[in-house]
């Protein structure tokens, strides 16, 4: 009996190295000849390109849902309320060697083109591009809403790049127009180009935002030139527009007023946004290395105005002016990662302080948002977002407002 244990624990101590040996080296085909040194010298091929560069449409897209809630400067309950952000679904591809295409519609509220466009990359030093897209305006705008640090662009890139502009016109910080883009200065690392040190976009633009005709004669210009001095992670940024716009609703409803079809109502003069000058320029810093980042933006903006008066006869007169707008943030944030490689999570506790002035001739007619907030990444498609902040105007009123947002990405 113990000679019988002794054959047994004998053939599996061989067995054992046999079938690690077996699993380490696997035998090869049939009819495989083996590899010549010449064959495993050279690189493996790249597969190769579809015919003509042609590839079929990829379909992406994100979802927001979002939590709001305003208080008073007591701390009470003004309001609160959930809603869908943005619900955004985006068709791109290549139609061929160069020429790429995006169409993106939002369907938060009710069905909306938000992208669609043509791109023809001659080389990385131009591109031409063709039909509605963002404006390239401040170093802020360009970055997707899911990637955002807090829970959305700030109060200067609203109201000064094209979401809700204090003109009156536009949105989604899109127009409709032509635009050039290009890198320039490559800066060469082991593997190939590591980054550009000049990077530039110049467009020409309707003026009236998204899906909407001109309704005047003038076209606006928009550019930003970008440049990394020595380092990727560091962004200097400079943006400059200068545009005409023209407020259809208000320029019917100052005619209404001076043709006397319209009440005036007690007032000797009103202030009505109807046409006029829409100029902005933007100067900024990032510094973003994939784990901390720092970015700060000042922003400036003159907007046409026009001003109606009455004299004692009743006569209504209009005249154009204009008023000055300014703006300001600095954030800073650092993502704290862990988890498993290829599962990792990320966290981000990050702090954003921001100064808006509609008009600056106003006497204490600013505001202050300071905010606090957590981005957590619990899955490369999955962003949460927390934000604290309190609102304070300079003629010393105080707000607070907390803000969730779930964004899924795919």
């Amino acid at each position: 009996m113990k000679h019988t244990i002794r054959i047994i624990v004998g053939m599996l101590l061989l067995a054992i190295p046999l079938c690690m040996n077996a699993q380490v080296k696997p035998k090869k085909p049939e009819g495989q000849k083996p590899k010549t040194e010449k064959e495993k010298e050279e690189p493996k091929k790249e597969p190769k390109e579809p015919k003509g560069g042609f590839e079929m449409p990829k379909i992406s897209g994100f979802v927001q849902g979002m939590y709001q809630a305003n208080l008073d400067e007591e701390g009470k309950l003004v309001d609160n309320t959930f809603r869908m952000r943005r619900v955004r679904l985006s068709v791109d591809g290549t139609l061929f060697k160069g020429l790429t295409y995006k169409i993106q519609g939002d369907f938060s509220r009710s069905p909306m083109l938000v992208d669609a466009y043509l791109k023809y990359k001659v080389c990385d030093a131009f591109a031409i591009q063709l039909g509605q897209f963002k404006t390239p305006f401040s170093i802020e705008s360009p970055i997707n809403p899911v990637n955002l640090e807090i829970f959305d662009y700030g109060e200067s890139i609203q109201k000064l790049v094209g979401y809700s502009d204090v003109c009156g016109v536009g949105g989604l910080g899109r127009d409709i127009g032509l635009m050039a883009t290009g890198k320039l200065f490559p800066v060469k690392g082991e593997e190939g180009i590591k980054y550009h040190v000049v990077e530039y976009a110049l467009g020409v633009f309707n003026g009236n935002g998204p899906t909407v005709l001109d309704n005047n004669n003038r076209k606006d210009i928009a550019g930003r030139l970008e440049v990394h001095p020595g380092l990727q992670a560091l962004t200097l940024s400079g943006s400059y527009y200068n545009g005409y716009y023209t407020n259809k609703t208000v320029e019917t409803e100052i005619n209404d007023l001076i043709d006397g079809t319209l009440d005036f109502g007690d007032k000797t003069s009103l202030d009505k946004l109807g046409h006029g000058t829409r100029n902005r320029w933007s100067a900024g810093i990032q510094y973003n290395d994939g784990s901390l980042v720092i970015r700060g933006e000042y922003l400036s903006g003159i907007t046409g105005l026009q001003t109606l008066t009455i004299d004692t006869l009743n006569v209504v007169t209009s005249t154009d002016a204009v008023f000055k707008s300014r703006g300001y943030y600095a954030e800073a944030g650092y993502y704290f990662k862990f988890g498993k490689e290829g599962k990792e999570q990320k966290l981000m506790p990050v702090l954003r302080f921001e100064n808006f002035a509609k008009d600056i001739s106003i006497v204490k007619g600013g505001t202050n948002w300071y905010t606090v907030g957590i981005n957590y990444w619990p899955l490369k498609s999955v962003n949460c977002k927390l934000d604290y902040s309190l609102v304070q105007k300079e003629s010393g009123t105080n707000t607070h407002r907390l803000v969730a947002i779930v964004s899924y990405k795919f």
